[in-house]
């Protein structure tokens, strides 16, 4: 028995409709109408005789066989995509001076802009790890080409990429102390999470006390880490170690761009924002 072909293109609109959860959605991020998206998911029935979708409540879900394609869905298109990039982009090379805010999903970095170091083997990438604050600084002065960092409260700069969830973390099963201010460890002054927090506290009518500072990300978690005291991170990037801390004043969610002058750059700059942008819609 020749087992079938399947088809990029029904693929890629099944996992529009399976990431927006519904045609309409996956419609309009296709540029077609909703009866198109339905006869491409019906087709992609047929050919795997296997129902991927649940049509029979008011939203749609998927089904077991779902669950399982969408796995294999997503791992078929990256590969094409990547062949694709590789056969038909022009060649990128050149140097590209990177600044990446530390909160930006430490668990996942390396493995990213070693990928993307891959695709394009010509690119010369530097990078540099700190504060959003501190990079743009460097940017400004030309000593980075492009940041990857958090926007402050209420600025439009940049080019947002994703939203990222603040979430109040601490050492697994850790308590605060009875009858003290509650021990916090924070990035230094300047900090976006460390203003945010504290305010959220203050208007809490919660007493702190920063017991511990540090100027590196992984120094706030190693605090966290041995229950020294609570700190707050980017949801989607805890090292091992530290869970979510529940109860806590909402601390609301970050804006993730990139800043940076592309004029003159661009053959440079956009591969790495959509690269950024994939990887994380993939993961």
């Amino acid at each position: 028995m020749r087992m079938p072909d399947l088809d990029l293109d029904l693929l890629r609109c099944f996992v529009q409709v399976a990431e927006r959860g519904g045609f309409t959605a996956a419609g309009q991020s296709l540029g077609l109408t909703q009866s198109a998206i339905s006869l491409k998911i019906k087709r992609l029935e047929e050919i795997l005789r296997r129902r991927v979708l649940d049509r029979t409540s008011r939203q749609i879900a998927l089904t077991h066989d779902g669950e399982t394609l969408l796995a294999y869905a997503r791992r078929i298109l990256a590969l094409n995509d990547e062949a694709v990039r590789r056969l038909v982009e022009p060649p990128i090379s050149g140097r590209l001076r990177l600044g990446v805010a530390d909160h930006f999903i430490p668990r996942n970095l390396a493995p990213l802009l070693a990928r993307f170091a891959k695709h394009y083997p010509d690119l010369r990438l530097e990078v540099e790890v700190g504060r959003s604050h501190e990079l743009r600084a460097s940017q400004e002065r030309g000593e980075l080409d492009l940041v990857l960092g958090k926007r402050r409260d209420g600025e439009t700069e940049g080019v947002m990429i994703w939203t990222e969830s603040i979430s109040w973390v601490s050492a697994p099963g850790w308590t605060a102390p009875e009858n003290r201010p509650l021990p916090i460890a924070m990035l230094p002054q300047g900090c976006m999470f460390r203003e945010r927090a504290l305010a959220a506290l203050a208007r809490a009518g919660l007493a702190y006390e920063v017991v511990y500072t540090s100027a590196s990300l992984l120094g706030v978690a190693a605090a966290a880490q041995a229950g020294l005291a609570l700190t707050v991170m980017g949801r989607s990037g805890l090292p091992p170690g530290l869970e979510e801390m529940h109860g806590m004043p909402s601390l609301g969610i970050a804006e993730m761009a990139v800043f940076g002058d592309a004029a003159g750059r661009t053959m440079l700059v956009a591969p790495l924002i959509r690269f950024i942008r994939e990887s994380l819609e993939g993961s």
